[in-house]
């Protein structure tokens, strides 16, 4: 198929680490809005695989592998045209962490020790009366680098991302600056994109959906499973015919990231009407599932198709490296990482 040209105003990038299987949070926070970016006129979408960023968490090979295959099957079965966007595995790019080093060399130690991640681990340590960098690796320390190197790599202007990660961003941004003063300009300076209503989805336990927390409503379940975790929402004590509050309610928070405006009125005025529970998780899961139907469907086929799904992770490889290679060689050459011999 021939690739239809675009007049490119914004590059917009967006990852996912192959640590597990995409849930809501994902689909609705990252997903959605990047696949539906992708296909303005104006855009030149970049979507990834973040193996590296997985070895951070996980070190169990079976479960990376069996991630990208998963991600990389979601991505397509929610619409993806990998024809119109650059989709690659991020281990298939030496470039990243080639550029990775370079940053590494001018970001600040100061800067590392602010990241919200690694504060996080010295803070447990702490209160649990070990060394403050007890058990923690070079990997999630210098994170933040390696996510600066996926971004500038590609010199992406936009970055969808959770209110969580915009820190990294400012952090990129900073890095960005600091080598372009050094070596004269070469990265753009990337902007985060927040949605602030959908961008950190609850989970089934009222915290932030996240697969560390273990509350997530993993994508394409079953219509069983769907309605079952759906179920599991925690909500409150209230009776049916007592009005509830839709903006502390997870039901509503879910039904809200998936619903249009008419059916966000709608859905408002039952919870002041006192809508039970029960009922209001009945209509969630017909929502939800409505819209991840068919998608679901061609998300099952393509796991029985792996040789597909890798055929176009090599076909995005090659067209990312098409850009990798020679932009790392015009940053060598900045750096004077250069070939001694005279040319005319």
């Amino acid at each position: 198929m021939e690739v239809k040209s675009k007049n490119v105003s914004n590059r917009v990038l967006t990852g996912i680490t192959t640590t597990g299987t995409p849930h809501l949070g994902n689909y609705v926070g990252a997903i959605r809005p990047a696949i539906e970016a992708s296909k303005e006129e104006n855009v030149d979408s970049f979507f990834f695989l973040a193996d590296f960023h997985a070895m951070i968490k996980c070190q169990d090979p079976n479960v990376v592998h069996q991630s990208t295959k998963e991600i990389a099957a979601t991505w397509l079965a929610l619409g993806l045209d990998p024809n119109n966007v650059t989709f690659y595995r991020q281990s298939d790019i030496p470039e990243i962490p080639q550029l990775c080093w370079y940053l590494m060399c001018v970001a600040p130690k100061g800067l590392m020790n602010r990241a919200h991640a690694y504060k996080d681990a010295v803070q447990k340590n702490i209160d649990s009366g070990e060394d403050n960098d007890f058990g923690v690796a070079m990997g999630l320390y210098s994170y933040p680098i390696l996510m600066a190197a996926d971004i500038l790599m590609f010199n992406a202007t936009k970055v969808p991302v959770g209110k969580d990660q915009v820190q990294h961003i400012e952090m990129t941004r900073d890095i960005a600056q600091r080598f372009n003063y050094l070596y004269g300009k070469q990265f753009s300076l990337p902007q985060a994109v927040v949605n602030d209503q959908i961008s950190l989805l609850q989970g089934t336990d009222g915290r932030k959906m996240s697969k560390s927390y273990g509350n997530t409503i993993p994508l394409f379940l079953s219509e069983k499973q769907l309605r079952k975790q759906i179920n599991k929402i925690k909500t409150n004590l209230l009776e049916p015919g007592e009005p509830k509050d839709p903006d502390s309610s997870v039901v509503f928070q879910i039904w809200r990231a998936f619903a249009s405006p008419d059916q966000i009125s709608y859905m408002r005025e039952s919870f002041r009407n006192g809508i039970s529970w029960g009922d209001a998780k009945k209509q969630l899961f017909e929502l939800v599932n409505a819209e991840l139907q068919k998608p679901r469907i061609l998300y099952n086929e393509l796991l029985e198709s792996p040789d597909y799904i890798e055929s176009i992770l090599c076909k995005g490889a090659i067209k990312a490296r098409n850009h990798s290679a020679s932009f790392l060689k015009k940053i060598n050459i900045s750096m004077g990482l250069q070939s001694l011999e005279i040319r005319n």
